[in-house]
């Protein structure tokens, strides 16, 4: 079962499963963000979605976090059954800063909506069922954060503005990343909301890096997701999850 829960100092998400919950959930993105450039002033965003998916899949390999969680089989069962069974399964899992998980699920709203307009809006598909229950896990992780109010006022947001991230520039998450890396854990419980709702608005921070990326593909004439900033994230393993 797909689980997904703040780790202990609230750097991150821990995205945990077996291997085919987190190939369901690869899969399921891959088919709603479609081809490359298929929605072309989507494409940023896009990409940043494969890096996601790229790290799911070197959890499913056992690069990152591996566990052995109890299956529920009993003594009793075995002993009916009178055969070898594991009462463990592996699970694999990963973490990922918590403002680069909760711009993923927000992302894919405008996909899944791109995905029902030109490819199949049947109320069953079940890659969309993947990834309403991928959302309804990150939602569900940040929930006890935030306060009520502000949870709703975050839902009602999410459901009323879209597209969201129609020609998005991607760096803003780098931006919010690195900010909230540096912020104590006290100071992560408390502006959670913040961060979250930063994605749903268009603050003056990313009205200036809008701005500013302008500026450069003016000149070189790149799209804007393509435009790289001079940030430097710390190494995985000095970060204290």
């Amino acid at each position: 079962m797909l689980t997904i829960q703040p780790t202990e100092n609230l750097t991150g998400l821990t995205v945990s499963g077996d291997y085919w919950d987190l190939d369901d959930l690869i899969h399921a993105i891959y088919e709603v963000i479609g081809e490359e450039k298929r929605y072309f002033h989507f494409e940023g965003v896009r990409q940043r979605l494969l890096t996601v998916c790229l790290k799911m899949r070197q959890a499913s390999k056992g690069e990152h976090g591996i566990d052995y969680i109890a299956n529920g089989i009993s003594k009793d069962a075995l002993k009916r059954m009178n055969a070898i069974i594991p009462e463990k399964n592996i699970y694999y899992s990963v973490n990922l800063l918590t403002p680069e998980l909760i711009f993923s699920a927000l992302a894919l709203n405008d996909f899944v909506s791109l995905y029902k307009e030109t490819v199949d809006d049947s109320e069953w598909s079940i890659a969309v069922t993947s990834i309403r229950k991928f959302q309804s896990l990150v939602a569900n992780s940040i929930a006890a954060f935030i306060p009520e109010g502000h949870y709703m006022l975050f839902l009602t947001t999410l459901h009323t503005k879209s597209p969201l991230f129609h020609q998005y520039a991607t760096q803003y998450v780098d931006l919010l990343n690195l900010e909230y890396l540096s912020l104590s854990k006290d100071e992560r419980e408390e502006h959670m909301t913040s961060f979250a709702l930063r994605f749903l608005t268009e603050d003056e921070t990313y009205k200036v890096l809008v701005q500013q990326l302008l500026d450069v593909t003016s000149v070189s004439k790149q799209s804007l997701y393509e435009v790289e900033l001079t940030l430097k994230y710390p190494n995985d393993e000095s970060i204290i999850w």
